[in-house]
């Protein structure tokens, strides 16, 4: 079953999990923000190879410590019925319950997001407004071209100071002992 494709279009009807996961499997992303549908072609191969050395980074520093997962995409992180979004990387740690077998269900505890020509806008306002919203402790936007993070930490605000411009190194605090990637290996 697929969705109608007057379903697709920016109507002002708000989409919603139950219609979102109607959508076609067709090699493309699809989110749904503020019940809004949004859809990227797959990311380049540059995309994925800074996307992959990230995630081993991560993955060796986090996930086979014990400390919580790190998940790649594809993968669904529903943030209420009318945001569902698929960043590039997602850590969800040990204390925060929110995997399910399908998805990730609330807000996870660092969510990456790599620039692409057809999300750089998307990435840097409207998701990072999103994840602001829905109280994202830290968020990372990964720019290959520039060989840039720039690395938002949720204040007791709940606003998103000014992000701190990564280049060589960049360093996670949400763990015991904190986690440092060697940027430098990544680029």
């Amino acid at each position: 079953m697929s969705v109608p494709s007057e379903m697709l279009s920016r109507s002002p009807v708000k989409l919603t999990y139950e219609q979102y996961v109607l959508f076609p499997n067709d090699g493309n992303r699809h989110e749904i923000i503020n019940g809004r549908h949004y859809m990227n072609a797959a990311p380049s191969t540059r995309h994925q190879a800074v996307s992959r050395y990230l995630q081993y980074y991560l993955f060796e520093r986090i996930e086979l410590k014990g400390l919580g997962e790190v998940i790649y995409a594809p993968v669904d992180v529903q943030l209420s019925p009318t945001d569902v979004v698929q960043p590039d990387i997602v850590i969800v740690l040990k204390q925060n319950r929110i995997i399910t077998p399908s998805k990730v269900m609330g807000s996870p505890d660092l969510v990456i997001e790599i620039l692409s020509p057809s999300t750089r806008q998307t990435d840097l306002n409207l998701k990072k407004q999103l994840y602001e919203q829905f109280l994202v402790p830290e968020y990372w936007i990964v720019d290959p071209e520039d060989q840039t993070i720039l690395q938002h930490h949720l204040n007791a605000d709940g606003r998103y100071d000014v992000p701190k411009i990564c280049t060589t190194a960049i360093e996670y605090p949400g763990v015991p002992g904190g986690v440092s990637v060697d940027l430098t290996q990544v680029w």
